[in-house]
Formats: structure tokens, sequence, C-alpha cells
């Protein structure tokens, strides 16, 4: 008998909100978008020519999350999807200075999304952080406004500090100093990189921004002395398969490296990235590396383990999310 993916406690650290809008949610705030227009839309092909090409799904989320009610509803239909695929923490992130065209400003997006979030723990019994993200096209003063947001909203479900969109077309210059004042303040980050571009800008966003999380990564493995640095610095990555594959870092999954990564020692996860723009669930990342990577349970449960132990969450509640973890693996 296969193992019962659906059933599998999960862990997801890599998720971004604007990138995980259901057609049910779609549809209750703009019912004139079609379901044909929803996959065209909202859903990355298989033939995406890349990671800005990937990026532009998002823009389509985005527009309708630009109020109150729609981030609420939003974010409140990501924790049912959560729910559904038996994940029992979540680190959802997203850019809150891309909700400010219809009046909003940046507080009322942050706190929105924070109040979405404490309702959404209360309704479906999932433990969740919100990561709020810089991009790599923003200025300096970009930057430091989304740090700042961080550090205002602290003691409440927002407890990271991520930069996302294109590496490979902006440097990491405008964003130093946000990372500086990260560190000052204590603030736990990640940062995207190794996906677009390979080692170097792993190297150079580990110098320039200190993360203890690396976004993807995947392409750390081209250089071993990168691999032996970030085993030694307990670096995790969050690794996304499927997304991998959409935007052309490998070209086909048979070809992704996960499989060495993990045998390498690192640390790493596995996640969905935008549930909607690469059209998977964990479920379905699970099955996947089970059929071509073999992959069995004491794989998924290391790297669920790994996953808490790099969460941005206080130590007691890892442990409490750990104890949960491990009895509901023993069921399987």
């Amino acid at each position: 008998m296969g193992l019962d993916f659906k059933s599998l406690p999960k862990v997801e650290l890599h998720l971004h909100l604007d990138c995980s809008l259901s057609y049910e949610v779609v549809q209750q705030i703009d019912p004139t978008i079609s379901e044909n227009e929803y996959q065209n839309e909202f859903i990355a092909p298989v033939g995406c020519s890349g990671l800005s090409d990937y990026i532009e799904r998002a823009s389509r989320g985005i527009d309708l999350m630009q109020t109150k009610e729609n981030l609420r509803l939003v974010t409140l239909d990501l924790f049912r999807q959560l729910k559904e695929d038996n994940v029992i923490y979540a680190e959802i992130r997203f850019a809150p200075l891309l909700h400010l065209k219809e009046g909003l400003d940046p507080t009322e997006v942050v706190k929105t999304v924070n109040l979405a979030t404490e309702e959404g723990i209360k309704k479906y019994e999932v433990e969740a952080s919100i990561i709020l993200c810089t991009l790599r096209h923003y200025s300096a003063e970009q930057s430091m406004e989304t740090i700042k947001l961080v550090e205002a909203f602290r003691g409440t479900h927002v407890r990271g500090f991520d930069i996302a969109a294109d590496e490979a077309g902006y440097p990491v210059d405008n964003h130093i100093a946000a990372f500086q004042y990260a560190k000052k303040k204590n603030i736990p980050c990640t940062a995207h990189a190794g996906e677009a571009k390979g080692a170097t800008s792993v190297w150079e966003t580990l110098k320039h921004f200190g993360p203890k999380r690396i976004g993807h990564g995947v392409r750390s493995a081209e250089d071993p002395a990168l691999l032996s640095h970030l085993r030694k610095n307990n670096i995790h990555l969050e690794v996304c398969p499927t997304s991998n594959i959409l935007t052309k870092v490998f070209q086909r999954i048979e070809d992704h490296n996960i499989g060495y990564l993990f045998s390498e020692n690192i640390s790493l996860s596995i996640n969905t990235d935008g549930r909607t723009i690469s059209n998977v669930s964990l479920e379905d990342e699970y099955k996947t590396l089970n059929r071509v990577f073999k992959w069995d349970l004491n794989h998924f449960k290391k790297c669920n383990i790994e996953a808490l132990q790099h969460a941005f969450l206080p130590e007691h509640k890892k442990r409490e999310l750990q104890t949960i973890l491990l009895d509901r693996f023993k069921d399987n």
C-alpha cells in the first residue's frame, strides 16, 4: 500500500499570498472572470519562458488584492487551502507596497493581513507567520520602509523579512541597508537567490544580506564550496520543485537536484512557492518526489523537521508543533 500523502502533516515556509488565489476566491471578488481566463492568466503555463514570465502571473492576483475586504478574503482562502493540504504551520509572504493602488496605506495593508491571519489560525487550526517582502527592483527607501513595517508589527504574526522578484535583473545594492537594519533589530531574514542566477547570486546574497534561509537556492549545487558553507552554517534552502521546472531552472522534474542536495545533508524543505501559479499543493509535490526520486516517509519527516527548526517562530512554538508533527507521522 502506498503512502497517504494527504494525511501527512506538512510545514510550508515558502508561500506567496498573491500567487495562491483559488478560483473560488477570484469568483467571489470578481464574478466576471471566467474559468478559462483564470487558467490562462493566474496559472503559469507549462511552456513558461522563465522566472519573469512566471512572476508576471502574480499581477492578476495583486490587482484583486487592493481593499481590506479582498485582502481578508484572499488570506482566509489560503488558510482553507492549507487546511485541506494538512499543513500544520505555514509562513505566508507578500510585499505590502504592492497593495496601495486603491488608497490603502502600507500599515493598513499589513494590519489587515495580520488580522485575517489571526482569524484563519482560529478558524482552520493552522498555525502561521507572515513574512514581509521587499522586491529586487525597489528603491533603498522602499526596502527600508518594508523592514520598518516588520519592526512596527513585532509581537504580531509578522515575524520575518524577505527579498523577492527577479534576482537576475537587479543588483543587491538598494537593499543592503534594509538587511543591515534587520540584523541590528534582530529580525529574522530569508532571501530569494540561486534561482534565476547561479551560485554567485547565493554567495552575494549571503555576504550582503546575511539571511538564515535562502528562498530556492537550488543552484548552490553548482559550487561545492558553497554547499560546504551552507552545511557548516546551517543555512536552510526553501526548495520549490514544481516552480523550478516552470521557471526553467531545470528542464524536467527528473533533472531536479533536490535528491542530491538532500544526500549532501543540506538543510531543506519542500514548498509550493505559489499554489495557484505553480498549480500545485504540497500533497502533489510529495507524490511527485515519491514517484520520481522514490522519496519515502523518512525524507518527508526530515524535511518537515528541518523546516520547523528554521521557522521564524519562538522556540516553545517550534517544540509544540514538532510534537504534533512527530505524533502524526507515527500514524502513517
